[in-house]
């Protein structure tokens, strides 16, 4: 047992950070500034005070909530977010429709790797709530899924905030510290032709200001309409959302990458674990296979991260792996649906249905594929569902701020979708 488990499990708990978050880290524009802390308990449970979810009962315009189709909703939106900017504002939100523009996403965080757009912490309290009504008229519905997902993995960089980096593996704090000036370990870019590796991520920052839910981007790439091509890009450390709409209709909903660290933490008395849905349909749709399936599924490699991460556009392996999904019975078949469907609820309700009908009826002709143990509680532990259309990863990675736990990274692609298939790759 590691020294800071010993520790823990003797005095209940250790703080391992406190830090002073000003409000403009956490995306407004004041000047007030709120006492944070975050300890990671026995039971792996990280408890924070003075960190709160973000983006909570943000309205959108009154004339945009009056739109009935969900596209031009966000048309709507989007158009009132920029009538609350300043000319220099609209300069770094409004970019060509460019795939240079398109792929340029991530995700590490945005001190290592820029992003498009307009930050999040440079926007006034007005400006902000336009924002992020954006994103809400952008996404799902589903509570732990879209809109709701996306706020959780901004509320948990606000914990990493707090935990403020100190310490290193062997310090008793359970944080790693910072590299060297330059160093980013977690890229989710492989090396062409070699597989990754089951050996732990290495680099990336340990906490602090490398993190915080003002460290998030929103831009439109072309101009906001209902008649021509556009794409919406949001995102910041572990998110990443790319959706593409074209003569009003959302025509691609992927790359979406969604990842989090720490997976569980409480605030305020309540609980978070905003990916426990994805994790835990993708055990149960492993649970639900009987060994000769699962030897079937089991891949021979192994993997420290997602193979088509940031950079990794059109790579798609040229031959599927693992256990067809139309050879298992009709409750299996369900398992998997169910598994897909924590991905798919990302994007806004009408287009979520869609995506999930195509997807179901490619059911059939899709593969699953696993490494690592069918629990998914360890690094390298991955699972991959690749069909026609839809493609998604899953893996579990030592965590790089808490490093006495896993965290997740995931993707959703899909084969002939992406970016609204306007570019080929």
């Amino acid at each position: 047992m590691n020294r800071f488990l010993t520790l823990a499990l003797l005095v209940g708990a250790a703080t391992i950070g406190v830090r002073t978050l000003s409000t403009a880290l956490a995306g407004g524009s004041g000047s007030a500034t709120t006492s944070t802390a975050a300890s990671l308990q026995a039971n792996g449970t990280v408890v924070t005070t003075g960190v709160s979810l973000p983006g909570q009962h943000v309205p959108l315009p009154a004339d945009c909530a009056r739109v009935v189709n969900e596209t031009a909703r966000v048309v709507c939106t989007a158009n009132a977010f920029l009538a609350t900017l300043s000319a220099a504002q609209k300069a770094q939100v409004l970019l060509p429709a460019s795939k240079a523009n398109a792929v340029k996403w991530s995700n590490l965080p945005t001190t290592f790797v820029p992003r498009n757009g307009v930050r999040f912490s440079t926007l006034s309290a007005a400006q902000l709530t336009a924002a992020e009504a954006v994103v809400k008229a952008a996404m799902g519905s589903t509570p732990n899924e879209g809109y709701d997902e996306a706020m959780k993995i901004r509320m948990a960089d606000d914990v990493l905030n707090a935990s403020g980096g100190m310490g290193g593996p062997n310090s008793g704090t359970g944080i790693r510290p910072a590299p060297p000036a330059g160093q980013a370990g977690m890229t989710g870019t492989p090396p062409a032709g070699t597989p990754p590796t089951d050996t732990p991520p290495t680099g990336n920052a340990g906490g602090g200001s490398d993190y915080g839910n003002g460290l998030y981007f929103l831009a439109f790439l072309g101009t906001p309409s209902t008649t021509g091509t556009w794409q919406l890009q949001f995102g910041g450390h572990h998110l990443a959302l790319n959706t593409t709409y074209k003569a009003g209709e959302v025509v691609g909903a992927t790359p979406k990458f969604t990842g989090l660290e720490p997976k569980v933490w409480t605030a305020n008395g309540v609980t978070y674990a905003p990916m426990e849905g994805e994790h835990s349909t993708l055990v149960s749709m492993l649970a639900g296979l009987n060994s000769a399936q699962l030897a079937t599924a089991r891949l021979s490699q192994s993997f420290s991260d997602v193979l088509l991460g940031p950079g990794q556009d059109g790579k798609f392996p040229a031959k599927k792996s693992g256990l067809r999904v139309g050879t298992l019975s009709a409750g299996q078949q369900a398992r998997v649906l169910a598994a897909i469907k924590t991905w798919v609820q990302d994007v806004d309700d009408t287009t979520a249905a869609t995506l999930l009908g195509i997807y179901q009826k490619e059911l059939g002709s899709t593969y699953i594929a696993y490494s690592g143990s069918a629990g998914l509680t360890k690094q390298a532990d991955y699972v991959r569902i690749d069909g026609p259309s839809v493609w998604i990863e899953f893996v579990c990675q030592n965590g790089i701020v808490y490093n006495s736990q896993i965290h997740y990274h995931t993707i959703w692609r899909d084969h002939t979708r992406d970016y609204g298939a306007v570019y080929s790759f």
